[in-house]
């Protein structure tokens, strides 16, 4: 079983870092915004990861197992936002102004929640995927749906819309 986990590691470590390396390309070949290239990012790594679930056992181990590919993946961006990595690629795709530091807030946080979500909530419970998916793709949608198309605003919050909720609510 351990050694089934560790090939599951391996390959959602691949699917991982190919997602994102794609989107790093198409954003730093200015194909597509760094903007919407930190949405698609933010869309499709949290369905990608917990698809990737899948191809773990259902063992204590496998959750820290499995854990391991958000933290390393975390562990670069800290080291890129810090500055021991130059990475141009991820900063110009992660980051509003081009400033590595950026990476040390939503991305860096972004990465912990995958952490802990992963160890806490594995396979016993819902909470942990359906949290993923509020973070991953309610946000993500709701900035781009919002930014978009969201014209009126939300009486209680002027900085919010309502199509940038539903964008939320679908995601």
């Amino acid at each position: 079983m351990l050694r089934s986990d560790f090939v599951a590691v391996l390959i959602t470590f691949a699917i991982s870092l190919g997602w994102l390396r794609i989107n790093d390309y198409a954003a730093h070949k200015g194909w597509i915004s760094s903007r919407l290239s930190r949405k698609i990012i933010h869309i499709g790594t949290g369905p990608i990861f917990v698809l990737c679930w899948l191809l773990f056992t259902n063992t204590l181990a496998s959750r820290y197992i499995a854990a391991l590919v958000p933290f390393a993946i975390t562990v670069q961006f800290f080291l890129v936002g810090i500055g021991v990595i130059r990475d141009d690629a991820a900063v110009k795709a992660m980051s509003r102004t081009g400033n590595p530091r950026e990476i040390l807030r939503g991305p860096l946080y972004y990465g912990i929640i995958f952490v802990v979500l992963t160890i806490i909530f594995w396979y016993e419970s819902p909470i942990g995927i359906v949290a993923l998916m509020l973070m991953c793709g309610g946000d993500g949608l709701a900035d781009i749906l919002g930014r978009r198309y969201g014209r009126t605003h939300i009486p209680w919050n002027p900085n919010k819309t309502y199509m940038g909720s539903l964008g939320m609510f679908i995601g």
